[in-house]
């Protein structure tokens, strides 16, 4: 038993080291935002897409281009434009003709989604036709076209940019779409000196070039021993109880839930907790998810998988503030 818990105790030091190095090097290109890289960070370690919103020009799309040059991995990007059809992003079958014979076949050309990391720039900026394209592909890691099926190489993930939808010419995501995303990150804007910082490195006329830290394999290696980590009864039991009091006029729906949710969150919403809680629970040298886990990863998993009301547009009141609500309420051991 003290070779196991050696061995994984050497693991879980050398995925702290492998974090904080990837961390070090994307802070040499992105000032500030420090929650947010550790949220992709902590998607990407689970195996989850992760989705970024915020206005235009706050480095959603920088992060994202950074992390591929950290990450030795295929990288396509894709720029989500009104016009963009499901074909575009997919591929299609196409007539081609045999240069010996002069034979023509269809052959099916493939699109940037088959890559490894993809960057869906501005999604929804595409019609929700676009947009449902990439369902397939986000949860099963695969692509139909024409009665075939084609399997993306793994690991996969998406990196979604939006902004907010109150902006002109936007749609909404689908529910069916926002659920396949483990995160939802809201990149803010920068403080007086980490603005400064900017100002300096992008107006200096510097190229700082990243190192590549984490491959592929590796980084399949870092979600399974993620998946090994463990979630007790008692930890697992305050996790659903938080889910389900995102259910309103459910049995542990808060007040909150039951004035402003219309629909609350998936069972992806609580699988979400638990790999989430498990990476953080790693970072801080541990096997085992604590409560203090769960409830930091609370609101990224969730914030877009809840429906409000019709009285919350009308008040204001948006997921977070819910989500707060019901953490403040629940407590962590069931009466």
């Amino acid at each position: 038993m003290s070779t196991v818990t050696d061995a994984m105790t050497a693991e879980a030091a050398e995925f702290r080291e492998s974090f904080r190095l990837v961390r070090d090097e994307i802070g040499r290109a992105i000032v500030g935002h420090q929650e947010v890289v550790d949220g992709v960070l902590t998607a990407i370690l689970v195996g989850g897409h992760c989705l970024l919103e915020g206005v235009p020009g706050l480095g959603k799309t920088m992060l994202v281009r950074t992390l591929a040059e950290v990450l030795d991995l295929p990288f396509n990007r894709v720029q989500f434009t009104p016009d963009l059809m499901p074909a575009d992003i997919l591929g299609t079958n196409m007539i081609v003709e045999d240069e010996q014979s002069g034979r023509r076949r269809f052959e099916f050309q493939r699109g940037p989604v088959f890559t490894q990391l993809l960057l869906a720039d501005e999604i929804n900026r595409a019609t929700p036709k676009t947009q449902s394209a990439m369902l397939e592909t986000m949860q099963e890691g695969t692509v139909t076209a024409a009665g075939h099926r084609y399997e993306l190489a793994k690991p996969f993930f998406v990196l979604a940019t939006q902004n907010p939808i109150e902006q002109e010419g936007t749609y909404p995501l689908p529910e069916a779409q926002l659920d396949r995303f483990l995160f939802k990150l809201v990149v803010g804007y920068s403080n007086r000196d980490d603005l400064a910082t900017i100002v300096d490195l992008t107006t200096s006329g510097t190229v700082t070039k990243l190192n590549k830290i984490l491959d592929g394999p590796r980084l399949l290696e870092m979600q399974r021993l993620a998946r090994e980590v463990i979630l007790a009864p008692h930890v697992r039991d305050y996790l659903v109880r938080l889910t389900l009091a995102t259910h309103p006029d459910g049995p542990y729906a808060v007040d909150a839930t039951n004035a402003y949710v219309r629909w609350g969150s998936s069972p992806r919403g609580a699988q979400t907790l638990a790999l989430a809680a498990k990476v953080r629970a790693l970072l801080d040298g541990r096997f085992n998810v604590s409560f203090e886990d769960i409830r930091r990863v609370y609101v990224p998993s969730l914030r877009h998988r809840l429906l409000m009301n019709f009285e919350a547009q009308a008040e204001g009141i948006d997921p977070d503030q819910v989500l707060l609500k019901v953490l403040e309420k629940v407590p962590e051991k069931a009466d």
